[in-house]
Formats: C-alpha cells, sequence, structure tokens
C-alpha cells in the first residue's frame, strides 16, 4: 500500500479526487459521498467541513494521507464504509457497528417509525415494545428515545451482535430500555399478554438466495441475513413469540423482501393475527407488514 501517487501537492482536493476515482472503479455505488466521508472519518471533520476544505484546497499531513488511502483502499475492497469508520447513523441515532452484527440500513428506518408511530398511539401510561433479534439495537433504541414514555425491551441470541448492542445500550443510555440475551422462543415469559408493540427486522433471505451487494454478501453475518428455505423460518418463530406476548389489540411489525408479503400476509392470518397489511417504503417496495392481536 502506498499514498495515493500524484505530482500535485497532498490537499483534501487532490486526495478527494483521486478518492472518487479509485471507487468509482471499484463499482461503489456513491464514491462521492464515500470519499468525503472517509476522508472525513480520518481528519475528524463533518462532512460538510471536509467539502469546505476541498474548496480551500486545503493541506494534508503525509500521516492522514497515508490513514485516508488505506480507508478508501478497504472501501474499494468493498468492505462497508460502516465497519471503516465503526459508526452508523439511523434516525437520530449514531451507532457503533463492525463485524459480527447487520449494518442497519435506510429502509430500516421506515419499519422503525411504523413501531413509533403504534407505541405513541398506544393509551397505556406506559406501554411496553419488545424488539426481537434487536442486532446492534438500532431498532429498540430509537423506539426508546423517541417514545420516552414507554418501557422498551430487546431481545438478541447471537453472542457477537449482541457486544455491539451492549455498547450501543451502554453509549446511548436510555434509561426507559433494557437488553437481554435469550432465544426469541422462550423469551420474556413474564411479558406474556402485556406487550402493546412487537417488531422484528429478522434474517429473511432464502438460504439459496445469493445477496447481490458484495457488502452484504461477503461481509454481513449469516445469522442475520438467512431465513431457511423460503426465507420465512425466523418469521414464523416471530409471529408465535409475538402472539404470546402481545395484549389483545397489541401491533406487529415485521420488515422483509420486496416479494415476500402476500406469503407474510397468509402466515400472519393462519396464526391469528387480524388486520395485516403490507406497507411500501420510501422506494416504492414492499418493506414491512403490519398486523394486529
Amino acid at each position: 500500500m502506498s499514498v495515493i501517487q500524484t505530482d500535485r501537492p497532498l490537499t483534501v482536493r487532490v486526495l478527494l479526487e483521486r478518492s472518487v476515482q479509485i471507487l468509482a472503479r471499484a463499482g461503489v455505488p456513491t464514491p462521492d459521498v464515500d470519499a468525503e466521508l472517509l476522508i472525513g472519518h480520518v481528519l475528524g471533520a463533518t462532512r460538510g467541513r471536509v467539502q469546505s476544505l476541498t474548496i480551500t484546497d486545503a493541506p494534508v499531513t503525509v500521516e492522514d494521507a497515508v490513514a485516508i488511502t488505506e480507508a478508501v483502499e478497504r472501501r474499494a475492497a468493498r468492505e462497508p464504509l460502516q465497519h471503516i469508520t465503526g459508526v452508523t447513523g439511523f434516525r437520530t441515532l449514531e451507532l457503533a457497528v463492525g463485524p459480527g452484527v447487520f449494518v442497519p440500513r435506510p429502509e430500516t428506518e421506515f419499519v422503525a417509525g411504523l413501531a413509533i408511530d403504534s407505541l405513541r398511539a398506544d393509551a397505556s401510561e406506559s406501554p411496553i415494545a419488545v424488539d426481537l433479534g434487536t442486532g446492534s439495537g438500532a431498532i429498540a433504541l430509537s423506539l426508546a428515545t423517541e417514545v420516552p414514555h414507554a418501557r422498551v425491551v430487546a431481545v438478541e441470541n447471537s453472542t457477537a451482535a449482541f457486544i455491539w448492542a451492549k455498547q450501543n445500550f451502554r453509549s446511548v443510555d436510555a434509561r426507559n430500555a433494557r437488553l437481554v440475551f435469550i432465544d426469541l422462543a422462550v423469551a420474556l415469559p413474564e411479558l406474556d399478554g402485556l406487550v402493546s408493540v412487537v417488531i422484528s427486522n429478522p434474517p429473511y433471505i432464502p438460504d439459496r438466495a445469493i445477496p447481490r451487494d458484495p457488502e452484504v454478501r461477503l461481509f454481513d453475518p449469516e445469522h442475520a441475513l438467512y431465513g431457511g428455505p423460503d426465507g420465512l423460518d425466523v418469521i414464523r418463530e416471530v409471529s408465535r413469540t409475538a402472539l404470546r406476548l402481545t395484549r389483545p389489540g397489541g401491533t406487529l411489525v415485521i420488515e422483509h423482501g420486496e416479494l415476500q408479503g402476500a406469503a407474510i400476509r397468509s402466515l400472519l392470518t393462519a396464526d391469528g393475527w387480524t388486520a395485516t397489511s403490507t406497507h411500501r417504503d420510501l422506494t416504492g417496495r414492499d418493506r414491512a407488514t403490519t398486523a394486529l392481536r
């Protein structure tokens, strides 16, 4: 590895231009954005500040140039941006992520919003929400911070993911949220029939399907991706557990693939859920299905 080669002085503008070229050649979908974020990560600057430093052609030390080059080469190998920076944004939060935990996606922010709306609409003084398979804790912590009068419980059964979630619970410090390490099928018997909202972003990719994006295929943990032959094995378990946990009138929110809505509505109806409805995300794709107890 060597510093990006150029005959021009090392400045933010030069490094940004070359970084964008490298990332574009590697097929990174948003090379401009990623290059700015990587440079900002190394320099301890916001993306807006990087843009300002680019306009003024600010100089960069050799040490920072080396670090930027290393980060860009990692991203060009399609390592997720969030693994390199160690953080990701989710709704109003900044969360720690890395190897062993699923990196929350923007579309999941929409799914979390469905649960947040249901929780806010609950007339209880302190409604209870449960996030089954919390991963990094993104959904649970969003519910807890955006609906502060609610009580939120996050469940996780992956040791690697639990470590990341524990770190995020500690940093966000939402006093109305707690994290539990246990299999979802036997989780939280003390809350049977008391929960207002259950939400889950479970693994839903069929076992034989191959994710298109290298970032997903090569870096996301398999336990967070694959859900059995039809992709619905964990969703079936989520449905059964949520039936046990929810009170009459309680809401279930499940994230899923864009072609799975009809199958999930049928599954939930057969289990005894009512008012099943599939919702499209901001890209127009089916993204989540809700149901009432």
